[in-house]
């Protein structure tokens, strides 16, 4: 017995070293994160207590009609609908992984019927036995029989609790993607809102144009039956007044377009969009505090969640290494079994028992491991690019707004100086014109040159206001 028992501990312990053999995980080091700079320019010295990000999005925008708009967006947005699918079904794998570390008991009850040879073994040992004096064990033997199973993995490497803690890790990631399709959607809704109202004053601008150019084709008509101006005159209003009339319809299908791109986005069909546009020229838009470059760690969900899906890709190479190691698993039954079924309730004669336990390890043709544990060791290398690239991208995001924002201020101040020049130059023109002292060419050139004034001026005000929504959402702000 003692051989016996020299044997079984030598395989055993051949069995634990043959399996621990594990190969050794990639060292990543994140170099990104610790590199990031203090500030977002050298200009800039930041501040810590001023961030824009972390102000709710229904204290910073102020229009109610574009409050409304996102409310119902989040109500209905198809995307955001599947977002919160998704953490569903995260949730429902860590209660899976969870599951796993305890024990496995199902109930069942069963009947058949076995007819062993006579001169077997078996079949000689149940002809000499009597259950009941006079009684023999009939043939061929029913067998009745039920109870409980129970089967149970120890977690004796911590492997079942690795895979837990990945499966919460990928969940939380879920939630901080929900919160950055909200951020994304806010964001949306805003810029297309900004861009409808920019089409709204521009349709006022052609239309007031319209009327300025009729008025020119008037006067030509009027000059040239006095002789004071030539058919070529006339042609060349008639033709503007054609083409700012063809301008008009173009702007009206954009805006079209623009109010479904905003239905689309609130997951209904189209109707028309609520908005005040008389005060867009005059929206002076939200003053942004970038804070410091360290705080977009902590505000924006896609950093998080590239961060914590960079955390579930270290724990699935742990959890994958720790396959090479031997798994123990208990078994156990408990029930009542018998040949017959009044003989059920006998007890303890008709009890049935067992327990066994099981160690057991990989040790010939590992590829398969091999291969689990090199994918999840390249999807952790992979995950800590994505990590650093999301880091990076938004530092050059917010970096490149902020330009953009001084950019734009000196752009449409400028633009403003223009427009008011081009007018006064329009009242000029037509003036003298009427007089003769200028042809029609100087009086079309001014009117062109003030309507295109005019429409970037609005283009300008358009993008300073998208300009700061896309600020706003790059430090982090637009899901609480």
């Amino acid at each position: 017995m003692k051989i016996y028992n020299k044997y079984i501990a030598a395989i055993a312990l051949s069995l634990v070293l043959a399996s621990c053999k594990a190969p050794m995980a990639t060292v990543i080091k994140d170099e990104v994160k610790e590199n990031v700079p203090q500030n977002f320019n050298q200009e800039d010295q930041g501040d810590a207590n001023n961030n824009s990000g972390t102000t709710p999005w229904r204290q910073f925008f102020t229009d109610p009609n574009l409050v409304a708009l996102i409310e119902t967006s989040l109500k209905n947005n198809q995307e955001l609908m599947i977002t919160l699918q998704e953490i569903e079904i995260a949730k429902s794998n860590v209660l899976a992984k969870k599951g796993r570390l305890a024990p496995t008991v199902t109930a069942g009850g069963g009947a058949g019927v076995t007819k062993v040879g006579r001169y077997t073994s078996e079949g000689a040992g149940d002809a000499s036995t009597d259950i009941e004096p006079g009684k023999a064990v009939p043939d061929p033997i029913m067998n009745f029989g039920g109870g409980l199973t129970a089967n149970w993995e120890i977690d004796i490497w911590k492997k079942l609790r690795t895979e837990k803690e990945s499966a919460v890790a990928h969940y939380l990631s879920t939630v901080e993607g929900k919160n950055f399709v909200l951020s994304n959607l806010i964001e949306e809704v805003a810029d297309n809102y900004y861009d409808l109202l920019a089409l709204d004053n521009q349709l006022d601008i052609i239309q007031q144009y319209i009327k300025l150019q009729q008025k020119a084709l008037e006067v030509s008509k009027i000059q040239k039956e006095a002789a004071a101006a030539t058919e070529l005159a006339v042609k060349k209003f008639e033709a503007e007044l054609a083409k700012s009339k063809a301008t008009e319809y173009t702007i009206r299908q954009e805006i079209t377009e623009k109010e479904n791109q905003i239905n689309a986005l609130c997951g209904r069909y189209p109707q028309p969009i609520v908005r005040t546009k008389e005060n867009f020229m005059t929206t002076i838009p939200q003053t942004v505090y970038t804070g410091i470059p360290s705080q977009l760690l902590a505000n924006r969900p896609d950093i998080k969640q590239a961060e914590l899906e960079l955390k579930s890709s270290k724990l699935d190479v742990e959890a994958a290494r720790k396959e090479f190691y031997p798994t123990l698993e208990i078994s156990a039954t408990l029930g009542l079994e018998a040949f017959k079924p009044s003989y059920l309730v006998k007890l303890p004669e008709s009890m049935a028992a067992s327990l066994a336990g099981e160690l057991a390890g990989p040790l010939i043709n590992k590829s398969a491991i091999k291969a689990n544990f090199q994918t999840a060791d390249a999807r952790q290398i992979q995950a800590l690019y994505e990590y650093d690239k999301t880091i990076l991208n938004a530092y050059l995001d917010v970096a490149n707004l902020m330009s953009k924002i001084k950019n734009l201020d000196q752009y449409y101040q400028l633009k403003s100086q223009e427009t008011k020049s081009l007018e006064q130059s329009i009242d000029i023109a037509n003036q003298l014109f009427r007089n003769s002292r200028a042809d029609y060419l100087e009086v079309l050139l001014n009117q062109r040159d003030a309507l295109d004034a005019k429409m970037e001026l609005v283009e300008a005000k358009q993008k300073q206001l998208s300009t700061v929504v896309d600020i706003y959402k790059s430090l982090g702000g637009g899901w609480k």
